[in-house]
């Protein structure tokens, strides 16, 4: 009995500690996800990580679905039919490459829509500034304006590719023209609405101070007008690209649009998509340098990091 009394009781003292390895072991393993989540969780010092990550998410789960034979098929009768719909990501990168290393075809027309698209967001830009604040800061001529503004702004820009193809011809002319009219409504009225909202306080301190009304224009609209004039550029510049490629498809020889146009009229969803991703990859590009543009002239305003969250 003593030797069996033994046993059990260095059972019992045994049992614990075998018991609670699993939880030290657990507590570590936790831990281990704490400091890596620490390390990669959503910051501003691992931004482009996880828009890299998501960037990479969705071309997995596009090839993945695309790709014949590797999940069966959902939506469709076979397994082809998501590539012929879709595209594979493997053919549109290898159609891209061939576009800009080996062949070197598609600079030429790159460089039209470019420029269309550049001519076109210019020229939106400005027009919607000064027309913006001409009528913002002419209350008479805003009255009799206003009608026929919002008139040309309720009427589907589209429609007038025909009529600019006539007008202008088939050139580049037409698709700066389509552009300039995507873009300057856009402008128009932010900068219309950003003279309107300018304090009177502030106005009426810069008169006591004697500014003049060139001081301002220069030192009071203009500023307050900025600050919507860049919140539209950055839908401006998607819809410069839409009124470009837009008249490359209704009439043209030339551009990313013409190719897109041809390899739908072939069924070849490949080219389709990769002439997509380049327009969208160059839209960002151009994005991205409007708002190098905005931090630099917009350095009074205070950084997201200084504002009050709610």
């Amino acid at each position: 009995r003593t030797a069996e009394a033994g046993g059990l009781s260095d059972e019992r003292r045994a049992a614990p500690s075998s018991a609670r390895a699993p939880a030290g072991g657990g507590r570590a393993a936790t831990g281990g996800v704490t400091v890596i989540w620490s390390v990669v969780r959503p910051s501003q010092k691992t931004l482009r990580l996880w828009q890299a990550m998501v960037l990479v998410a969705v071309f997995v789960f596009w090839y993945a679905m695309t790709t014949p034979g590797l999940i069966p098929p959902i939506m469709f009768e076979n397994d082809r039919q998501a590539a012929f719909f879709f595209g594979e990501p493997i053919k549109i990168f290898a159609r891209i490459w061939s576009w800009f290393i080996t062949d070197h075809d598609i600079y030429a027309h790159l460089w039209v829509t470019l420029l269309e698209t550049v001519l076109a967001f210019a020229a939106g830009t400005i027009g919607g500034l000064i027309i913006g604040m001409w009528l913002a800061l002419s209350p008479t001529a805003g009255a009799i304006f206003d009608p026929y503004i919002k008139a040309l702004n309720s009427m589907p820009r589209v429609i007038l590719a025909p009529i600019f193809a006539v007008w202008f011809g088939l050139g580049i002319a037409s698709k700066v023209a389509l552009g300039f009219t995507l873009v300057f409504f856009i402008v128009f009225f932010n900068v219309y609405q950003g003279v309107k909202e300018v304090s009177p306080t502030v106005l009426a301190s810069a008169r006591m101070l004697g500014a003049s009304r060139n001081q301002l224009l220069r030192h009071v609209y203009l500023p307050s007008a900025t600050s919507w004039v860049f919140s539209s550029l950055h839908t401006s510049v998607g819809l410069a690209f839409v009124g470009a490629v837009v008249g490359e498809y209704l009439g043209s020889s030339r551009g990313v649009g013409y190719l897109i146009l041809q390899a739908e009229g072939s069924f070849d969803i490949n080219t389709v998509m990769a002439g997509i991703l380049v327009l969208t990859a160059f839209a960002l590009v151009l994005d991205w340098a409007v708002g190098r543009v905005e931090t630099h002239l917009m350095k009074w305003q205070p950084r997201a990091g200084e504002t009050e969250k709610l």
